[in-house]
């Protein structure tokens, strides 16, 4: 495997899996499971917070208003995940 290609995949991959980190984080804190005043837990919400907010933020200004649903999360790993394929097949059309 070519390592750009494997980089872009491990990127992403990680990137999606602070994604799901960060609204299973949010989940926890709402229903009040952690407690969002512990040093550990708040920091750990503030790198998440940190780290996804500023992609997310532009896709939620374009979604309408769902209520208490916040389902940028969802169309920002597809667009992640399509992204990948998209990197996956241009590099195969262009180098193979």
């Amino acid at each position: 495997m070519n390592p750009f290609l494997w980089l872009v995949d491990t990127i992403i991959t990680l990137y999606i899996w602070i994604l799901i980190a960060a609204a299973v984080l949010s989940w926890l804190i709402a229903f009040n499971v952690v407690n969002s005043r512990s040093p550990v837990v708040a920091n750990i919400g503030e790198f998440l917070y940190r780290v996804t907010e500023p992609v997310l933020r532009p896709i939620r200004s374009i979604l309408p208003n769902l209520g208490g649903i916040d389902i940028s999360p969802v169309i920002l790993i597809i667009g992640l995940l399509f992204l990948k394929q998209l990197i996956f097949w241009l590099y195969v059309q262009i180098f193979l």
